[in-house]
């Protein structure tokens, strides 16, 4: 843990377990994925507990509310001790993937190229 001067910000994203890497948390903040109380940021930036952070990695969007600091990365167990996510955040976040498991994706059933049984079955459906 760190004292009351803050933490740099990709590695408390990267202790708190949103990001695999350093690297990775640090690539999202100068992409314009992470705000830190509403403003983009610098990965160099201190967050201090209290501090508000909207985060998008992937396809999930994140809105916290830092509760600790740490500059090390630890358990899973301690990760989720360092911030508390809004209750706005959790129902949408929940609400994408009950969306995300009700909707079928096309492109789900594409795997590579066709085989040659396949070109044949579309063969037959184009002369049919």
């Amino acid at each position: 843990m760190s004292g009351e001067e803050g933490v740099r910000i990709d590695k408390w994203l990267w202790a708190a377990r949103f990001f695999k890497t350093r690297t990775l948390a640090t690539d999202a903040i100068e992409g314009g994925h992470v705000q830190l109380n509403g403003l983009r940021i610098k990965p160099s930036r201190n967050v201090k507990a209290g501090d508000r952070i909207e985060l998008v990695a992937g396809d999930q969007q994140w809105v916290l509310i830092v509760q600790a600091l740490a500059d090390k990365r630890g358990p899973a167990s301690v990760a989720r001790t360092l911030y508390e996510e809004t209750a706005e955040s959790i129902a949408a976040r929940q609400a994408r993937i009950e969306q995300r498991r009700l909707q079928h994706e096309p492109a789900d059933d594409l795997r590579g190229r066709p085989t040659k049984r396949d070109r044949r079955a579309m063969t037959r459906v184009r002369w049919d």
